[in-house]
């Protein structure tokens, strides 16, 4: 499992900011009894612990087991026992070997990768980084989540922000094709 596959799934299922998203640090994918949560340091401050979806836990266990199992990366263990707190999740690989080292995945890197993996599915569409957030908050209100809850996820003050995210509306469906009269 490769850390931009992970990344976007991470920011699509918690709709996390790139920078939020890339910035957890390995003590911020805890578990909590029998659920796992993430830890979202997003802008001006706010936190947003979020409990982790099904498939995303699946693909965070897959990512920790690709880069070495839960033994030894990402948990590095500092002098004292505990995990330390710094360590990023998401890492960066030395070109494209896919071997993992200790640095931080930066935002261009993602935004590299991302575009790279586009190309390679045929997606001719625009997409970055920020379309994760996007697509976790139209898939949501898509599948009957309520726009209050994603304004809580997303960390927005303002509902208004959140129906920015909102493509539910920029679908076109057949039903409404079929109301165009055609003479002739």
């Amino acid at each position: 499992m490769k850390s931009s596959s992970t990344s976007g799934a991470s920011m699509t299922a918690t709709f996390g900011r790139i920078e939020a998203t890339l910035g957890m640090n390995v003590t911020d994918y805890f578990d909590e009894g029998k659920n796992w949560s993430i830890k979202l340091h997003e802008k001006n401050g706010k936190t947003i612990i979020m409990p982790v979806q099904h498939k995303l836990e699946e693909y965070l266990d897959a990512y920790i087991f690709a880069a070495g199992g839960a033994e030894e990366f990402p948990f590095e263990l500092g002098k004292s026992g505990r995990p330390t707190k710094r360590q990023p999740l998401f890492r960066c690989s030395r070109g494209r070997s896919g071997v993992l080292n200790g640095n931080r995945m930066s935002r261009q890197d993602a935004w590299r990768m991302i575009k790279r993996r586009a190309k390679q599915a045929g997606i001719s569409d625009r997409i970055g980084n920020h379309s994760f957030r996007g697509t976790g908050i139209t898939n949501y209100l898509e599948n009957g989540g309520s726009l209050t809850e994603a304004q809580r996820m997303a960390g927005h003050s303002d509902p208004r922000t959140t129906r920015l995210y909102d493509r539910r509306d920029q679908k076109i469906t057949r039903g409404e094709v079929e109301k165009i009269t055609i003479l002739g």
